[in-house]
């Protein structure tokens, strides 16, 4: 996962944004900013029970702001609603696990990668898929190899009901490498998809490896597990960044040089492994 070859097109990309943004006035620095999650993707984000949003990117994102020396307020939007709500001024940042891919950067800009984390499934213990040998991780742009794993993993999940929240990337997923081979079920939320799972309404969910994880360590799914292959890169994108308004050049630049400072100093792999249970620490 951490080789370079794996990597390079992240690290090229944050090298870009930096050069990019560095044109920025420094007059145009605000001074306080307001960030959007999803507040439904546990561990990354969600509610508290005191209704305050929770999580491993609200931390950092306390973190960053910290380092930029701006207030911020963190509010919650639903997914669908993060981009346009982004667009028409309704907030200046978001923080929602949401990968950097070329469609979206039509659109918004991102700061440089704050986490890589590959998307998998989660399935049955009994299963084809759990009892396979098949693991590893693949980069969707190394596309001979990743296809012979999807190959192989098609008949094991053949017919199979698998959930995973709409509007995203591992739907895109589903839809380009696995549509025809199981019945893809859209949720509005990840929490949907996982009752689903725990109702057996659904065979098997696909996301993020970390957030599969912690839905897994709860009693409800001790019949579940991770299995087959993990996958990054390609309709995956560059990683997760912070979505920012193209105009906001300036803020790129602030953010891009206090994720730089934060995985530096070790603080994105503090965060992730006490909320993910894993180091999602991009490249330098």
């Amino acid at each position: 996962m951490r080789t370079f070859s794996k990597f390079a097109s992240i690290a090229a990309f944050a090298v870009s944004a930096l050069a990019f943004a560095g044109g920025a006035r420094a007059d145009d620095k605000p001074t306080a900013i307001t960030i959007a999650t999803e507040g439904a993707y546990a561990p990354w984000n969600f509610t508290g029970a005191d209704g305050k949003a929770a999580g491993f990117e609200i931390d950092l994102a306390n973190d960053l702001c910290n380092r930029m020396k701006i207030k911020c307020t963190v509010v919650i939007q639903d997914w669908d609603g993060l981009i346009p709500g982004l667009t028409a001024g309704k907030f200046d940042v978001i923080m929602a696990s949401m990968f950097i891919t070329d469609k979206r950067l039509e659109v918004i800009n991102f700061s440089r990668p704050y986490a890589i984390d590959p998307s998998t499934f989660a399935v049955a213990k009994t299963s084809a898929l759990a009892k396979s040998d098949l693991s590893g991780k693949y980069n969707l742009n190394d596309e001979a190899a990743a296809q012979s794993a999807i190959d192989k993993m098609k008949p094991l999940v053949k017919g199979q009901l698998v959930g995973v929240q709409a509007a995203t990337t591992n739907q895109q997923f589903l839809k380009k490498y696995f549509d025809g081979v199981v019945d893809i079920r859209e949720y509005k939320t990840t929490q949907e998809h996982d009752l689903d799972l725990s109702a057996g309404r659904v065979d098997a969910l696909f996301a993020q490896s970390t957030a599969l994880a912690a839905t897994l360590s709860k009693p409800e799914f001790s019949a579940y597990t991770l299995a087959g292959p993990a996958f990054l890169g390609g309709v995956f994108g560059r990683g997760t960044g912070a979505g920012i308004r193209k105009s906001d050049t300036t803020l790129v630049a602030m953010f891009n040089d206090a994720i730089g400072a934060a995985i530096a100093d070790g603080t994105i792999k503090t965060l992730s492994v006490k909320w993910l249970k894993a180091d999602v620490t991009p490249p330098q």
